[in-house]
This record gives C-alpha cells, sequence and structure tokens, in this order.
C-alpha cells in the first residue's frame, strides 16, 4: 500500500488582502484595550498567529515522502520559480510561481497514494489544505483524509497515536508533545535542531530565503517517517 508521509508551511496573508471589515473582526480584541502598549502587543500577536489560519494565511510550501522508498518532492514558492528542478538524491526540488501551482502539484501527486502519514495532520495540515484548494479553486484529487479519527487508514496522524487519541487530556501520562520533542526523546534528529522553526517562515519568505524554508519543511517530514517506523514496529495496534 503506498503511503505518502507530507508537511506544509504556511506564511500569514499581508493586511492589504483584507478589507476594513476583516480587519475589524482580527483585530476587535486588540482594539478594546484601552492600554497603547497593549494594544500594540495584542496587535503584533495577532498578526504573527494570521499563519495558522486557512483564511489568513497561504501555502508557500509542501514536502512530500513516500514512506517505503524516501522518494519524494519538495514544493516550494520561489522568486527564481523557472529554474530547473533540482534532484539531490532521492529528493526533488521543486521551485513554484504561487500557491495555486504548489497546490495543484500536490494534488497531482496525492491521487496516486492510498493512505497519508502526519504528525497533527487531522487538526493542522489537512484541513488548511482542503480549505485553501477550495478558496483558491484548485481541484482536490483525495476527499477522504480526514479519515475517521479512531482509524489509522487512511490517515494516520502520529500526534494522535502517541496521545492514544488524547486519553490522557493536557496534563495525564500521554499528554501530548511537540514533533521536536518527540523527536529528542526518541534519539531522532530533529528538524529544529539546524537553527530554523516554523516560526521563521514568514521572515524568511521576506528575506527571499525560500530554499531554507523548504529544507526546513524536508527535515520535518524526514523526522516524520523516522518516528512512524518507531511507532509501527513499537505502538501499532494497542488499543
Amino acid at each position: 500500500m503506498a503511503r505518502l508521509v507530507f508537511d506544509i508551511e504556511t506564511s500569514g496573508l499581508p493586511l492589504e488582502a483584507f478589507d476594513d471589515a476583516q480587519k475589524e473582526y482580527l483585530f476587535r480584541d486588540a482594539m478594546k484595550l484601552p492600554d497603547e502598549a497593549a494594544c500594540e502587543a495584542r496587535v503584533a500577536e495577532i498578526e504573527k498567529q494570521l499563519s495558522l489560519y486557512p483564511f489568513t494565511a497561504q501555502v508557500v510550501c509542501v514536502a512530500m515522502l513516500n514512506a517505503d522508498t524516501a522518494r519524494g518532492q519538495v514544493l516550494f514558492v520561489a522568486e527564481d520559480y523557472e529554474a530547473d528542478a533540482e534532484e539531490i538524491g532521492p529528493v526533488e526540488y521543486v521551485p513554484c510561481v504561487d500557491e495555486v501551482e504548489i497546490l495543484t502539484a500536490f494534488w497531482d501527486v496525492a491521487k496516486h497514494y492510498d493512505s497519508i502519514v502526519t504528525f497533527n495532520g487531522r487538526s493542522f495540515d489537512i484541513p488548511f489544505i482542503y480549505l485553501r484548494s477550495a478558496l483558491l479553486n484548485v481541484p482536490i484529487t483525495r476527499r477522504d483524509w480526514l479519515g475517521y479519527r479512531f482509524q489509522t487508514e487512511p490517515h494516520c496522524d502520529l500526534a494522535e497515536q502517541l496521545t492514544f487519541y488524547g486519553v490522557s487530556g493536557r496534563d495525564g501520562a500521554a499528554r501530548r508533545f511537540t514533533l521536536d520533542f518527540y523527536c529528542r526523546a526518541f534519539g531522532i534528529d530533529s528538524p529544529k535542531s539546524h537553527g530554523v522553526t516554523g516560526a521563521d517562515i514568514g521572515s524568511l519568505l521576506s528575506e527571499g530565503r525560500f530554499r531554507d524554508i523548504a529544507d526546513y519543511c524536508l527535515r520535518d517530514v524526514h523526522a516524520t517517517v523516522l518516528l512512524y517506523q518507531i511507532w509501527k514496529d513499537r505502538l501499532a495496534g494497542i488499543k
């Protein structure tokens, strides 16, 4: 069974992308604060959070690997998008002109896979990429990837599996940790050990460091593949 492991990177849309009514809605809480400094701090916090939501952010990178062969692609927005795709080992780096090209290429790959593996994909990556595709009118080739929460087919979300579907709540033995924390605990090279985190995507994009975004996203996927192998060998089937 062909199994795709993937991760996305997102960046908040510029404020000029929103009309006055949308801006009023987004910053309403901040505008209610009587203290100017507190208001400015809250505005800055909200601007950082824009990257978390598909109606206020865009997909700037998707990294994909076949769980069995480790072959795959990294699709990423780049100013030099006309450059030829570059193969590094089994992975092809594909610069794209915009988000529509990324999503179109992603769904073209997705239709060849029976199932997927993610980390927190049911809560973030899958709904985000579905909604962005709908907003941009990009045809979706797999409509079953949210899946049933308590099954691992067609979607195995490792964040769900390593918490046994949230059995412990926020503070119990199986509380949820970050991918970085799980990687360090299981002896996997953490994607964040190379000096880049998800919080850096916006600044990397503005600096034109598109390849750094692609490399970081691919490290996330490599780590997820290794974590999946550990889960499958040691924990799969526990009920």
